[in-house]
């Protein structure tokens, strides 16, 4: 989400005056409110107020905005921030589409628990300890707080913060991604996995793991010094969020009766209306996941990256068609769906700094290979029941490396601004983390609290047995 070109000069898809004025800079946020802001930063008055003030208007014009520029920015972070929020609501009703009816009940549940203790475990800890205004251990963790401030204290209600943000656009912006990760492990975990730790679990992941790796990079952390880029997450969200859930299935095993000596038995999923819906949602809600990552409502940025999302979802949708087509023999419809999805990761973390025709490639690469890392997982017997590993973590990891190759940006001395071994060691290093605290926890999990379901629940279905309530009668 964090661009780096306010930190190495290099071309991107910005117009240059709102990047000198109304764009947002990559920094803490601690450090943006103590150096951008104006000297006064407290105003006067007996009590806090919520609506923007003279003084609030004062502060961004001293700090070099217009207050109708900054009014639009902040007011396009917001809607950003609730098609982010969307996308919560896709998730949900892809997965519960790819799965059985009889667990579409804890489906819900699980996405409502994770998206509502997300924002809150963000808001307590998570914000300051991923946008640091001071590291414990340099560049690596910082610790965190609650993440409010006074109402009055013009630094953060102004551009004297952000010129693309208040304080609290920037804070429901960036929480809106933070529950996004423990959703992914969601669904690969799905209809076997026992609640109440699943709940612990992504309260882990979600509220401690994820400011951390984020602030690695987003923070201006040790990977933001050595010129790391991933401009909305292909690394920071998604191949964080795929490899944590393949830590989880590792431990937690295949679904009962998914294996058997005779081959595979498919298990398929009770409705592609609602996963179909699931994944248009998703993709409307990434025009707010990348186009917001712009940080601002400049419009050359966003106009831009829309375009680059949405040439890398199309890309993707066709070549897994065509994929699976030439692989399985059929024109599958999950293999399709899935391949928009990974379209979309594939191209998250370079949507301002590749080309048009690149963006198609990256597209077109993860489509191809979210078929057939879908089907390696099963040959090894790695039940995923909707292919999150392969879609956020192997497509993630592929959209990470691509900024390496196709990225056009350049520093003022005309050299390649990214190149594809730091981006190797910034996804390798962020998916490894995620990767092996969720392999620990969910091991500590499994030995204090048990992780599995019985047969007997499992084959009931666990609306019943975890919730007692079914998402279908009749």
């Amino acid at each position: 989400m964090l661009i780096s070109c306010a930190v190495t000069p290099m071309q991107t898809a910005w117009s240059q005056d709102a990047a000198d004025t109304d764009t947002a800079v990559e920094t803490t946020s601690a450090d943006a409110a103590e150096d951008a802001a104006p000297e006064v930063a407290v105003a006067e008055g007996d009590g806090e107020d919520a609506y923007s003030t003279d003084d609030d208007n004062a502060a961004t014009i001293a700090a070099g905005s217009t207050v109708e520029g900054f009014t639009v920015n902040n007011l396009w972070i917001c809607i950003s921030a609730a098609l982010v929020f969307i996308m919560h609501l896709g998730f949900t009703t892809l997965e519960s589409g790819l799965t059985q009816k009889k667990n579409a009940v804890n489906i819900i549940f699980k996405n409502v628990w994770i998206l509502c203790t997300g924002i809150l475990l963000y808001a307590a800890w998570g914000f300051n300890a991923m946008y640091p205004g001071e590291w414990a251990v340099d560049g690596v963790f910082a610790v965190g707080s609650w993440f409010g401030g006074s109402l009055n204290d013009t630094s953060l209600t102004s551009a004297g913060y952000n010129a693309g943000y208040t304080w609290w656009g920037d804070f429901i912006f960036q929480a809106m991604f933070a529950a996004t990760g423990a959703t992914i492990v969601s669904g690969a975990v799905a209809e076997r996995v026992k609640l109440p730790t699943f709940m612990l679990f992504s309260m882990l992941l979600v509220g401690f793991a994820y400011p951390i790796t984020g602030g690695w990079k987003w923070g201006g952390g040790f990977l933001d010094a050595m010129g790391f880029y991933d401009f909305a997450g292909s690394s920071v969200v998604h191949a964080f969020g795929g490899f944590a859930a393949l830590a989880c299935v590792l431990i937690l095993g295949p679904r009962t009766g998914k294996y058997t000596p005779e081959g595979i038995r498919p298990i398929v999923g009770h409705s592609m209306p609602l996963a179909g819906i699931g994944v248009f949602l998703l993709w409307l809600g990434w025009f707010g996941f990348n186009g917001g990552s712009a940080l601002s409502a400049d419009p050359k940025a966003v106009s831009y990256v829309f375009v680059t999302t949405s040439l890398g979802a199309c890309a993707g949708a066709v070549a897994s068609i065509l994929t699976s087509w030439v692989v399985i023999k059929k024109l599958d419809v999950s293999m399709a769906l899935n391949g928009i999805l990974a379209g979309l990761v594939g191209i998250t973390a370079g949507a301002d700094v590749v080309d048009e025709f690149s963006a198609v490639i990256i597209g077109a690469v993860a489509g191809v290979l979210v078929v057939g890392s879908i089907l390696f997982f099963d040959r090894i017997k790695i039940d995923d029941p909707v292919g999150a590993v392969s879609v956020h973590g192997v497509c993630g990891v592929w959209g990470t490396l691509a900024v390496g190759i196709f990225s056009f940006a350049v520093n003022e001395d005309g050299t390649a601004a990214h190149n594809i071994v730091t981006q190797a060691i910034g996804t390798f290093a962020i998916g490894a983390f995620a990767f092996v605290f969720s392999l620990v926890v969910f091991f500590i999990l499994k030995l204090i609290m048990g992780i599995r379901v019985t047969v007997e629940e499992e084959m009931e279905g666990l609306d019943l047995s975890e919730h007692g309530a079914q998402a279908y009668t009749g």
